[in-house]
Formats: C-alpha cells, sequence, structure tokens
C-alpha cells in the first residue's frame, strides 16, 4: 500500500464512522469577538490527540494554539536527542482506535509489513514525521508560532487569553474551555540545581531541554548530572558530535534496573488508574518517582562503547565552581574539570511555577491540600502536583476560587499525580485521550444543559407523515 492509499483509507474510515457531523454546542456571542468552544494549548501528540477527539465528538469551533515553528511541535526535533522511542512499538496512542491511523499503518504504507517486522523500536525522527502527517492529513487546526502568556478567568464562564507572536491571530482570544496540553515541562518549569545556576556562567552549563550547540563541543571534555535515561541520551548525543569524553554523574551507588512503566502496560493500572483512592494514587506515583525511568539497554549500550565515556556511581555533586574556562566538579571521590556541564536533572510541577497561571494559581488545589501522606512515603515533589478531576480538570482549593478555574484542564506530565500515565507517556495516550475529551464535552453539555433541555421539550418537528387511505377510529 502506498501513502496516497493509506490517506483514502483513513478518510474513508472516517466517513463510515460519520466523521464530521454537525456540531451541537450552543454558539456564544461575546462583544469582544469570537468565541471558541475549547482552545489547545500545545501542537504535539497530546494537543493534536485531543483536538481530533473533540472533533470526533461534533465539536469543531476549536484551535490548537503552538510556541514552536510548524513541524517542531513538541521535543522531537528541539531537545529530545534519543536515538529511538523508549515505548514499546506495538502500543497504539492518538489513533484513538482507527486502524489506519495508528503509526504501524503509515509505516507499512512506505515500507511493508516486513519494513514494521524489522523495526526495533521507532525512530523518534520518524515519529515527528507521522505526527506532521497525522495532522495534515486531519486538518487539525494549529496556528503555531503562539506564545500564551496569562489566561484572564471572564464572569461569563469565558477565559480571555493573551497570546502572542507572529502566528497569533490577534493580542486576546476567547475560550469557553481550556486545555493545556504543554507537554513534560508545561506543569512548572526544568529544574537546575541552584548550586549550578547561580554560581556558573550561562555559557559554561545548560539544561538537556535547552539548546545545545554540540558542534562547540568538538574535542571537549562534558559532564552530564542525573542517572535517567536522557542523561544518558545526552552523553551519547555528544560523543555522537565529537566530544572527546563525557562523564555521567549518578548519586546512586547502583543504577536502577526495573522500568515500572513496563508493569503499568499490562496489568491495567494505565487504563483504570482513576479508580484508585487517593491513598492507593499517591503509594503508586510515589513508588514510581522512587524508580523512574532507567535507561533502555540500547542507550546505555550506545553511549557505553564510546571509549570517551565514564560512568561516576556515587557521584552526587557537592560543589560546582568556575575553573579556568571551564567548571570543576566535586563529588566525594575528589574534583573533576570540564569545558561545560549538562544538566539532566528533571523537572518540578508546581502550578504556581506557570506564568500563564499566576492569575488562578492560588486558588489550584494541590495534592498536599487534599491528602496527607504517611510520612514514610510522602513526597514534597509529588505534593506540589495540582490535584484533578479524573477528566484532567483543575479543582479549587475553596469555593470562592472554582468559578476561575471552571474550563480548565491540565494534560500536561503534572496530571500523573491525578491521572497516572497519560499526557505524561506515549503508552497513556490511548486512554486519557478519550477521558479528557469525554470530560470537556461533558461540561459544555451541563454548562448549556437548560438551554438543551428547553430545545428538547419544545422540539415539535413532525417526523411521521403516513397517510392512509382509510381510518379506522372506532367500532
Amino acid at each position: 500500500m502506498s501513502l496516497e492509499a493509506l490517506n483514502e483509507r483513513v478518510q474513508q474510515d472516517l466517513a463510515y464512522l460519520a466523521y464530521g457531523g454537525a456540531d451541537w454546542v450552543r454558539p456564544v456571542h461575546h462583544p469582544e469577538g469570537h468565541v471558541y468552544d475549547v482552545i489547545i494549548i500545545g501542537g504535539g501528540q497530546s494537543g493534536l490527540g485531543a483536538a481530533f477527539g473533540l472533533l470526533r465528538e461534533r465539536i469543531s469551533n476549536i484551535l490548537v494554539l503552538d510556541e514552536n515553528p510548524a513541524g517542531f511541535e513538541g521535543p522531537w526535533q528541539t531537545y529530545a536527542r534519543m536515538v529511538t522511542l523508549r515505548t514499546p512499538k506495538h502500543l497504539t496512542s492518538i489513533d484513538l482506535g482507527i486502524p489506519s491511523l495508528t503509526f504501524r499503518s503509515w509505516w507499512e504504507a512506505q515500507h511493508g509489513a516486513e519494513g514494521w517486522e524489522q523495526v526495533d523500536k521507532i525512530p523518534r525522527g520518524e515519529w515527528m514525521n507521522y505526527l506532521r502527517w497525522y495532522r495534515q492529513l486531519l486538518r487539525l487546526p494549529v496556528a503555531n508560532e503562539v506564545q500564551l502568556d496569562l489566561i484572564e478567568p471572564l464572569t461569563e464562564g469565558l477565559h480571555r487569553l493573551h497570546i502572542r507572536g507572529p502566528g497569533a491571530p490577534r493580542d486576546t482570544v476567547l475560550a469557553r474551555k481550556v486545555i493545556l496540553a504543554t507537554g513534560i515541562q508545561g506543569g512548572g518549569e526544568w529544574h537546575v540545581p541552584p548550586m549550578i545556576a547561580e554560581r556558573l556562567p550561562d555559557h559554561l552549563y545548560a539544561h538537556t531541554s535547552a539548546p545545545i550547540d554540540f558542534q562547540r563541543l568538538r574535542g571537549k571534555k562534558v559532564a552530564v548530572l542525573g542517572g535517567g535515561a536522557s542523561a544518558f541520551d545526552n552523553a551519547n548525543h555528544a560523543l555522537t558530535e565529537g566530544a572527546a569524553e563525557a562523564h555521567v554523574f549518578v548519586r546512586r551507588e547502583v543504577l536502577p534496573s526495573v522500568n515500572p512503566i513496563r508493569q503499568m502496560e499490562v496489568s491495567g493500572m494505565i487504563e483504570r488508574f482513576h479508580t484508585l483512592s487517593d491513598a492507593e494514587k499517591y503509594a503508586v506515583i510515589a513508588h514510581f518517582f522512587k524508580f523512574n525511568q532507567p535507561p533502555t539497554n540500547d542507550t546505555f549500550e550506545r553511549a557505553a562503547a564510546w571509549p570517551g565515556f565514564q560512568l561516576h556511581l556515587g557521584s552526587p555533586w557537592l560543589d560546582v565552581q568556575p575553573w579556568g574556562d571551564g567548571a570543576r566538579v566535586t563529588t566525594p571521590h575528589g574534583h573533576y574539570d570540564f569545558d561545560f556541564l549538562v544538566i539532566s536533572t528533571g523537572l518540578l510541577s508546581d502550578p504556581a511555577l506557570r506564568p500563564e497561571l499566576r492569575l488562578v494559581a492560588d486558588h489550584i488545589a494541590r495534592w498536599g491540600d487534599r491528602y496527607q501522606a504517611a510520612p514514610e512515603i510522602r513526597n514534597a515533589l509529588l505534593d506540589a502536583h495540582p490535584y484533578l478531576s479524573s477528566g484532567f480538570a483543575l479543582q479549587s482549593r475553596q469555593p470562592s476560587g472554582a468559578s476561575g478555574l471552571h474550563g480548565l484542564f491540565v494534560f500536561n506530565y503534572s496530571a500523573l499525580a491525578s491521572c497516572g500515565l497519560s499526557a505524561s507517556a506515549i503508552s497513556g495516550t490511548k486512554n486519557a485521550v478519550p477521558r479528557l475529551v469525554t470530560a470537556v464535552a461533558d461540561q459544555l453539555f451541563l454548562d448549556d444543559k437548560q438551554h438543551i433541555l428547553n430545545q428538547f421539550l419544545a422540539y415539535d418537528q413532525a417526523e411521521f407523515v403516513g397517510r392512509w387511505p382509510k381510518v379506522v377510529t372506532g367500532s
């Protein structure tokens, strides 16, 4: 099958499902201009999947905004430096149950069934190409190079979004519902330890999420702080680009070997996480944080195969200082001098860290507000996560803040504590997008419930118009 034939098959499948029917949502008018039923912030895989899900529910008055140029949404061709995805290739995601929309169908249309069998893990760049195809084929309404600065609640149950950028239709847009599909960093910010950020000039270090000129590091000594998969991805990438040495420093004495995501993928944990009690959810995510996600075997082996690779276990950084033209790192095992530091220390999730939420952040309930964990498993990082509904809606700390949060949905990494693996992993997307879309659609329906009920009760259009030549009305 060719890609052109696959495109036709997708359109046929969608037609069989009556995709594209008339909207049911009541139009809302406002003096400032057009009101979108839903605006999605983020045009990566989560935002695209959410947009398609809404269109399937006959909610088409939507808009997707992304800060990146078209075709470069998400991490895949910006800061992600793994060779392949870590997710098993057989897991489906934003196809939403339509076989012709799966990555496998897209791949086989170009490489055949044998080509699919030869794939071990999905190449990172090809995943981005698949997302580009998905967006184009489905004609999803994405506006690129648009930055969201602020979400301003209005008294009419609307939100005014303050935006900017060359792709922005205007300075503000109005929406009834807002979905923050803002990726792994969208619930907080990337974390650089203060010891590094406060002591070193910017040209001596970068977080793994930032652009890094690896060509400038050819022949240089590079240190990588962190023991997760991203640390080894960046070490391998630096060596591939010509760095002389890449040293990975891990505070643990032994690298973690267990990946809890693999168990969650087969146990029903991903699909049914929302049914757990708060205590059970907390225990699961606290356990998840304890192990996190180790490097895949192929990622580690690629990095370790380089002569310039060195792994330092049991080596937390006790001190970092400028040293000559570079930086000196101190660990329990001594001093090490480097030309550049790559920081792979993850992120912090807290609504207070998001500037676009500054008008409502104080009202947003956190896990620490709603559940007090036992001291032996209590985790301050987990406590700062927003406490969401099972449908990803923000919840208020007190009734007075509920109106300003109504209509705001969080579909990024910070949903992990409340909704499990969802927008935080490709393996969770398949089940998370339908729950998000259902919650948004339900809220739109309930907001308009009285209007819809009135329409129903007043409905008097005759459907039966049969005429018989003779009607007997009695004996």
